[in-house]
């Protein structure tokens, strides 16, 4: 099977990661590498080891000498938008890194990009491919039936990225679209409203607020609470965070770590119940993280299938980060709309 070739745009940390995952594959090879910075991108090939891929600081001519079949959009979020329009506008079908943009105009255009020039733009959300979210949603659809109450908590300590600190909103900004993005995946339900506070504790080594607790009224009625701190101190959750979904028929845990578990009653409405463990396994053979966003991009790309993370799902997500922003900083709830 001839490989495809694939442009990577950015240089930084997380397009090195994803330069490492390309390089891995056996379906792809790296014909091209870009960052506006110069050196940037020929410190990245050097870093990797990889040979005859051309180099550039600009986008349009990397791809005019590259001749990439797709690109991997790895810029700064401040860049997403211009650069996937602009390989959309050049024929590339496009994998980005999260968040798709800075706004809801960003990502409408995009969207539209999308649908004018029929090439597929889809976003990084690398947790749907984590075993244990798999599991949760598995076993919350097997034996709890549909959501009405979900709720997750994460809560770190961290101190490894010092450009976070002079930000206004560095929770809800960097890390919450992750965690809002899952709650859609387990519950498959969309968002309607949110009311949210973002806060500082009076400990925290952040300038902006690095603590927020956000209630979503999403459609069928679930009601999903989300409670976040980037400056917890102890006792960290996983980065996956931890969850509790409660339908009609029990409730499920996942600590974001190891497998799911739950109980199951056997006759709703009545107390006390009688309740019954349930448990997951979770698959050890499933391609996770960016292994796992590659191959349903691929696989996208080979079948014209649309993957789960693609534009018109994932601005939806967008939309849950945008609408807590616009409620922190109003006090008010406020109605999300696409």
């Amino acid at each position: 099977m001839k490989k495809r070739r694939a442009l990577i745009a950015g240089a930084g940390h997380w397009s090195r990661a994803w330069g490492r995952e390309l390089q891995n594959c056996d379906r792809v090879e790296i014909a091209g590498w870009v960052d506006i910075r110069p050196g940037a991108a020929e410190d990245a090939v050097q870093q990797l080891g990889l040979q005859n891929v051309h180099t550039d600081t600009n986008l349009d001519r990397a791809i005019a000498i590259a001749k990439p079949d797709f690109a991997v959009n790895a810029t700064v979020p401040s860049a997403h938008c211009d650069v996937s329009i602009q390989a959309l506008e050049a024929g590339l079908p496009v994998v980005s890194e999260k968040p798709m943009a800075e706004s809801m105009e960003q990502a409408r255009a995009m969207v539209a990009t999308s649908e004018r020039t029929g090439n597929l733009l889809m976003i990084n959300q690398q947790r749907r491919h984590d075993a244990g979210l798999v599991a949760t949603r598995r076993l919350v659809e097997k034996h709890i039936g549909p959501l009405g109450i979900l709720t997750s908590d994460f809560c770190l300590g961290w101190h490894e990225s010092p450009f976070m600190l002079g930000m206004a909103n560095p929770l809800l900004l960097d890390m919450a679209i992750h965690t809002f993005d899952a709650a859609r995946f387990l519950s498959r339900a969309d968002p309607v409203a949110v009311y949210c506070d973002g806060f500082n504790p009076s400990w925290s080594w952040f300038s902006g607020d690095a603590s927020a607790v956000a209630i979503f009224e999403m459609t069928g009625g679930l009601r999903y609470i989300y409670q976040g701190s980037w400056c917890s101190q102890g006792l960290d959750t996983a980065w996956e965070a931890q969850w509790r979904a409660v339908g009609p028929q029990g409730t499920v845990i996942w600590d974001g770590q190891t497998a799911p578990e739950g109980e199951i009653v056997a006759e709703p409405g009545v107390f006390p119940a009688t309740k019954s463990r349930i448990a997951a396994e979770l698959e050890s053979d499933m391609p996770t993280w960016l292994a796992g966003s590659l191959r349903d991009f691929l696989h996208a790309l080979d079948t014209g299938a649309t993957p789960m993370t693609e534009c018109h799902d994932n601005i939806k997500s967008l939309s849950m980060v945008l609408g807590a922003l616009e409620s922190a900083a109003t006090g008010r709830r406020v109605a999300i709309e696409l």
